[in-house]
């Protein structure tokens, strides 16, 4: 078996020891003599992995204890609806940071819950910047201001967290957690799918600051509300034993590899070195974002002639450059470089990328 190159934007690469080591305990997962997926989240065994793996993502994020973690089913889109649902009352406002597809999807889905105030967009430049701080719209009175830290689909990326005043900064940070070193006091809340940077899909973590836990909300079922999650340690219902698992191989690996400062350098390197072919190329290649906020995690670019996207995607994935075309919403090519991506990869996407320009002219 060979294994390709995965640039996929999500269900994304995951680190191979990882793979490995859930390959070899797959039917006997500590000495149970049975599968993980198979054990009780009851069980003293599972319940025990539980909590190494909340205080590994603690240690590596450094989460405070005034922050409650939870593992929860799911993935981030419907947070989209159970944030504003478990942080504003009936009537309340909230600023949405609009900077791509993502962002602009969690105002939308949030609106039948909240007064949505989109207090800044990027939307008429297409999404290629950042909105000038100088002009965001912010009450004060909001419940909450929201931001997506990092735009999968269009490649936009908040390189330190916004100041928003004393209203809690609510991040949606799927694609870029992780990835590098965060100050967790500088979000009321923080929330983010697995399929990128934890683990597999089916599995969303969210960092919540408890005094928010203990705001009054509207009617609604346990099952939506966050307290009652955290208060039963993510096990209100039977999660998602396996992401939960995986997710934790995938925070030892981190921590063996010298933890997000290490991944930070090593994302670094890898976009560094992704931009520089693109904006070398003498416009055979092209990235159109704002340089000081392009994403290190996703790369979109274009040919300089679309006529040569299915020849470039043909003989990419024939070159064992797996996941690079772009989403269909702006088309062309994207590039995903999340943690699992080795620096190898992108030297053989780059490489490739030199070899088709020079043969297709």
């Amino acid at each position: 078996m060979s294994r390709v190159w995965n640039f996929s934007a999500g269900p994304a690469a995951l680190p191979l020891p990882v793979l490995e080591r859930a390959q070899r305990e797959l039917l006997d997962w500590n000495g149970s003599g049975a599968s993980v997926m198979e054990q009780s989240h009851r069980g003293k065994r599972f319940i025990a992995m539980a909590q190494q793996v909340e205080a590994d993502l603690r240690e590596l994020m450094g989460i405070p204890a005034e922050y409650a973690v939870l593992f929860e089913q799911g993935g981030a889109t419907q947070h989209f609806a159970q944030i504003p649902m478990n942080l504003a009352g009936e009537g309340d406002s909230a600023d949405y940071i609009v900077t791509g597809h993502w962002s602009e999807k969690a105002a939308s889905e949030g609106a039948p819950y909240v007064r949505v105030n989109v207090a800044a967009t990027s939307k008429a430049e297409n999404y290629l910047r950042m909105p000038a701080r100088d002009t965001w719209q912010l009450n004060p009175n909001a419940s909450y201001v929201h931001i997506a830290t990092n735009e999968t689909i269009h490649g936009v990326q908040f390189k330190q967290p916004p100041d928003v005043g004393n209203v809690p900064l609510v991040a949606d940070m799927s694609s870029d957690i992780l990835s590098a070193p965060v100050d967790v006091r500088r979000y009321g809340l923080i929330y983010a799918g697995a399929q990128k940077n934890i683990g597999p899909s089916g599995l969303v973590l969210i960092i919540i600051r408890r005094d928010i836990l203990q705001r009054p909300t509207r009617p609604m079922a346990k099952i939506f509300r966050y307290i009652e999650h955290a208060t039963h340690d993510s096990m209100l219902n039977t999660p998602n034993t396996w992401g939960w698992y995986l997710a934790g191989l995938t925070f030892q690996w981190l921590k063996d590899n010298g933890g997000l400062v290490a991944m930070d350098e090593r994302n670094r390197q890898k976009s560094e070195l992704l931009y520089a072919t693109i904006d070398g190329s003498s416009g055979y290649y092209r990235n159109p974002i704002d340089p000081p906020v392009r994403s290190r995690m996703n790369v979109p670019f274009t040919l300089h002639d679309s006529a040569l996207d299915a020849a470039f995607l043909q003989e990419s994935e024939a070159a064992g450059l797996l996941a690079l075309k772009g989403h269909k919403a702006i088309g062309g090519m994207r590039a995903s470089l999340y943690n699992a991506v080795p620096l190898e990869a992108v030297q053989a996407l780059v490489d490739f990328m030199r070899d088709f320009a020079r043969r297709h002219g």
